[in-house]
């Protein structure tokens, strides 16, 4: 028999055979809400569970919507019968519609399995019965639920704090920049017309729009 012939028909028996299908992969998904955050926690635990670190895809930014690269990537390598691994549900979005519709997306279109690590029964691989499986979603939708709520409250939370401040006189946005000392008598020349507001303006070393703006809120004094 040539050769070929019997590689082929050595692949054909092993996926028949069932349980070392080289083509179901395991992926990872890391978030972190902002470049300052450290993502080590989530791609330790990527690695214990044993996720290559070549498919591991992360995205530094909020998750206010799915415009992500990394997780744009991620679903577009996404097949049948692949895994894909998160640290937790709130990694999938940042409310209950989003979670659940990505949810769906993966295990419904893509057909793929989700294994949460910071919560075992959120595990969709197969072998699971209709009971595992009911007590999934049970569980699926309390913690969609809960992290949407949690920022909720954290958003309500930031928001009184800010009004709490205004109200004991704290300050916030950009402080404003000290004029140089030669500005009000520039100013008073500026508006006499002995001097143009260009002029002046390169006098206190600062742009001429800046130099108006001055004059403008000093005049509301």
């Amino acid at each position: 028999m040539d050769l070929r012939a019997i590689k082929v028909s050595s692949k054909i028996i092993l996926s028949v055979i069932g349980g070392n299908d080289m083509s179901q992969n395991v992926y990872g998904y890391i978030r972190v809400s902002s470049k300052d955050q450290n993502e080590d926690r989530q791609r330790i635990a990527m690695r214990e569970f044993g996720v290559q670190d070549c498919r591991v895809f992360m995205d530094k930014q909020s998750g206010k919507d799915f415009e992500r690269p990394g997780y744009q990537t991620l679903m577009r390598r996404i097949k049948p019968a692949d895994t894909l691994v998160i640290k937790s549900i709130d990694r999938l979005g940042r409310n209950y519609e989003e979670i659940m519709e990505q949810w769906r997306i993966i295990t419904k279109e893509k057909q793929a399995a989700i294994v949460v690590l910071d919560m075992p029964l959120l595990d969709t691989r197969q072998g699971r019965d209709l009971a595992g499986t009911l007590i999934a979603n049970i569980v699926l939708q309390l913690l969609s639920y809960v992290a949407q709520t949690e920022r909720e409250f954290i958003r309500q939370r930031q928001a009184e704090g800010i009004a709490a401040a205004k109200a004991r006189g704290v300050k916030f946005g950009r402080k404003p920049t000290e004029r140089p000392g030669e500005f009000t008598n520039l100013r008073h020349e500026w508006r006499n017309g002995q001097i143009s507001a260009r002029k002046a303006a390169g006098q206190l070393g600062v742009t001429h729009r800046t130099f108006l703006k001055w004059a403008a809120e000093d005049s509301q004094l």
